[in-house]
C-alpha cells in the first residue's frame, strides 16, 4: 500500500497559470469498452487525443456482473501494449463467486494490470428474485482484501513476482459517495463507515461518484477525515454540457442534478454556447474542489473527449480539443450515455 496522503486541510489558493510538477493536481479519465467493434476505432481517437493531456490514470468500466469482461480485458490489454498510459481496471463482485472473482484477477495480472478499482457492483435491475451467489463476495471491502491476498499468494509462490511488485506495487481504489449511496439506500455516514473498512482491507485511495455541488464532496471528505480515512479522495466530474445526459444520469444514480444549471442550458438554442455555459459550471466546481484541498479531478468522459479537455483546459490543467471547422462543440449525434462508475 502507499503511503496515506490527506487532502482534509484547506488548501491556500492554487496558482493557476504555474505549478511545480510535483504539485500538478492529478488528471484522470474514465473510459468504458467499446459495445460493438464499429465503435472501436471512435473510441481509439478519443484515446489518442485525451492522452495529449498525460493523465496519470485511465479507468476502464467493467459491467454488472462481468458481462463485459472480454472487451474491458481486450481495451485494457491494448492501452498496455499501444500507449503510454495507465490503465486501472473496473473490477466488480456481486453475483459471482470467490472462484469466479479470483480466476478473474489472475487474468487481469497476468495481462500486466497493477491497479483496479474495487466495486461491488449493481444486482441485476431486471430480476427481481436475483439472490446474491452463495460462494460470493458481500463487500466491495472484501473485494479488496482478495485483492491484496491474491497478490500475496503470487509473490510468495515467484521472487521474480515478488520482484516484479516490488518494482510496480499493486494499486487498489474504491468508491465514494458525497451524498450516500443512492442505490443502495445508505447514508453519508453509513458510506464513510464503509469507506474506513475499505482502507482497512487495504485500499490505497478513493474516486467519487458525480455530484454537483462542491459541498457536498467537501463535507464528505471532511467526515471521513473525522472518522478515520486516510487515502486521498478523488473527485469525480461530468463535464456539465448535455442536458439529456445529464438527467439521464441523475435517473440511473439518483444524484440531482441542480435545476438552475439545467434551465441555464436549456435556455441557450446554439450548441457551441450550450457547450461554453456547461464548461464554465464544471470549471467553477473542479476549481472549487481544488481550492478546497482535492487531489486532483477524475472525469467521466463518456468515450468522447472534447468536453473532457476543454474542461481540462479551462481549470488550467492541460487539455483543449482541437474543434473542426465544420463541426460545433455541442453534443455529438449518437453519443453513449451509460452510468458513470463507481457505483459502489
Amino acid at each position: 500500500m502507499s503511503a496515506p496522503v490527506t487532502d482534509a486541510a484547506p488548501a491556500p489558493t492554487r496558482s493557476r497559470d504555474v505549478r511545480a510538477a510535483v504539485d500538478r493536481p492529478t488528471v484522470s479519465f474514465e473510459l468504458f469498452p467499446p459495445r460493438n467493434p464499429d465503435a472501436a476505432p471512435k473510441l481509439w481517437a478519443t484515446i489518442q487525443a485525451l492522452g495529449e493531456a498525460r493523465p496519470d490514470f485511465v479507468s476502464v468500466t467493467y459491467g454488472a456482473s462481468g458481462k463485459t469482461r472480454d472487451t474491458t480485458r481486450g481495451l485494457v490489454r491494448r492501452l498496455l501494449r499501444e500507449t503510454s498510459l495507465n490503465p486501472i481496471a473496473h473490477l466488480t463482485c456481486v453475483g459471482t463467486s470467490r472462484a469466479e472473482v479470483t480466476a478473474v484477477v489472475e487474468e487481469f495480472l497476468d495481462e500486466g494490470v497493477r491497479s483496479f478499482l474495487a466495486l461491488r457492483g449493481d444486482p441485476p435491475a431486471d430480476q427481481p428474485d436475483w439472490r446474491p451467489h452463495p460462494e460470493g463476495l458481500e463487500t466491495a471491502s472484501e473485494l479488496v482484501a482478495l485483492l491484496r491476498e491474491i497478490e500475496e499468494r503470487r509473490c510468495r509462490a515467484s521472487l521474480a513476482q515478488k520482484v516484479r511488485a516490488t518494482v510496480r506495487p499493486l494499486s487498489i481504489a474504491v468508491a465514494a459517495f458525497p451524498r450516500g449511496n443512492a442505490g443502495t439506500g445508505s447514508t453519508r455516514a453509513q458510506d464513510v463507515a464503509a469507506l474506513l473498512a475499505k482502507q482497512e482491507a487495504g485500499a490505497d485511495f478513493a474516486i467519487t461518484q458525480v455530484f454537483f455541488d462542491a459541498g457536498s464532496y467537501l463535507e464528505l471528505v471532511a467526515e471521513a477525515r473525522e472518522a478515520g480515512v486516510t487515502i486521498p479522495i478523488i473527485p469525480g466530474i461530468i463535464p456539465t454540457t448535455d442536458p439529456a445526459r445529464l438527467l439521464r444520469v441523475e435517473a440511473l444514480t439518483g444524484v440531482t442534478v441542480p435545476r438552475p444549471l439545467l434551465d441555464r442550458l436549456g435556455s441557450v438554442d446554439d450548441d457551441a454556447e450550450r457547450h461554453r455555459v456547461g464548461i464554465r459550471a464544471s470549471v467553477d466546481l473542479v476549481n472549487a474542489v481544488l481550492d478546497g484541498g482535492a487531489p486532483g479531478v477524475h472525469v467521466y468522459t463518456f468515450n468522447t473527449h472534447h468536453a473532457a479537455l476543454d474542461l481540462l483546459e479551462g481549470a488550467h490543467l492541460g487539455g483543449g480539443a482541437p474543434t473542426a471547422p465544420d463541426r460545433a462543440p455541442g453534443p455529438q449525434a449518437g453519443s453513449p450515455s451509460p452510468v458513470p462508475a463507481p457505483t459502489n
